[in-house]
């Protein structure tokens, strides 16, 4: 399995409204990729900080998103919520324990 992560600084007044659109538009979206297989949206209210985070399959899953666009197309929808520059990260996810 691998793993997407981005690390966003958001507004602090703008942390829920960026869970909700992960949690209502980008999560649903993503069901429709080929080896999606699950999301995290953790936050640091404290520093403003969002990271949100998907799993794929296979590493030729996830940078099939990011070849077809459809990982640009849903990273645009956040644009509004950035106080200043992301950091993306890609892993290989060793070990995982979902109970």
């Amino acid at each position: 399995m691998h793993a997407r992560m981005l690390r966003m600084q958001v507004k602090p007044e703008r942390i829920d409204e960026a869970a909700r659109l992960f949690s209502e538009d980008i999560v649903p979206n993503c069901r429709g990729q080929a080896g999606y297989r699950g999301a995290y949206f953790l936050v640091d209210r404290k520093l403003g900080e969002c990271v949100p985070l998907t799993l794929w399959e296979t590493e030729a899953d996830m940078l099939a998103t990011e070849e077809n666009r459809f990982f640009q197309t849903q990273l645009v929808k956040f644009l509004g919520f950035f106080r200043h520059g992301l950091v993306r990260e890609t892993y290989e996810v060793a070990i995982a324990d979902q109970r």
